[in-house]
């Protein structure tokens, strides 16, 4: 029977018995995404165009917990993504150091047009000067996460960042 601290697993399709695992603490969880995404530049925003489901790269910063992103205009993802729920999500498959634990983030909430202040604009760095052969324009969209998921390899980010409340 789960206690307050203890979560029950429902048995599996194989009818493998019943594990206990730790409570989640859907916030700290929440926090952490947030937190995991600030250390990254890059990342993909997904969510669905006439009906079909696509991915779209994008610069992200993360100011007072929203994630802002900075897209090519020219792609037309952003009129897919105002207005809709997206998932934005990043990871450092390719970019962790030796024995740094990998891990992938991802976060979920509506997404918004932004009007970037000057310093936002400062700290999304250069933009590139052209995206699939053409000048780049940048738009800006706002993503008000709800809630986020985490995901490390050999527990490494639970060890790591233990002291998250």
């Amino acid at each position: 029977m789960p206690t307050a601290d203890r979560l029950a697993v429902a048995p599996s399709a194989a009818d493998h018995p019943a594990v206990d695992r730790p409570a989640v603490d859907q916030l700290a969880i929440d926090r952490l995404a947030v937190d995991l995404l600030a250390r990254t530049g890059y990342g993909r925003a997904a969510t669905s165009m006439r009906a079909l489901p696509f991915l779209a790269l994008a610069r992200h910063i993360v100011v007072d917990g929203r994630v802002l992103l900075r897209m090519p205009r020219n792609c037309g993802y952003h009129r897919a993504c105002v207005g809709s729920v997206v998932a934005y999500g990043a990871d450092n498959l390719g970019s962790a150091g030796p024995g740094e634990s990998l891990w992938s983030v991802q976060v979920v909430g509506e997404c918004t047009a932004h009007d970037p202040t000057p310093a936002e604009i400062a700290r999304f760095g250069p933009a590139p000067g052209r995206v699939d052969g053409e000048p780049y324009e940048p738009v800006y969209l706002s993503i008000d996460p709800q809630f986020g998921t985490v995901h490390s390899i050999d527990d490494g980010l639970e060890s790591h960042f233990e002291h998250i409340p």
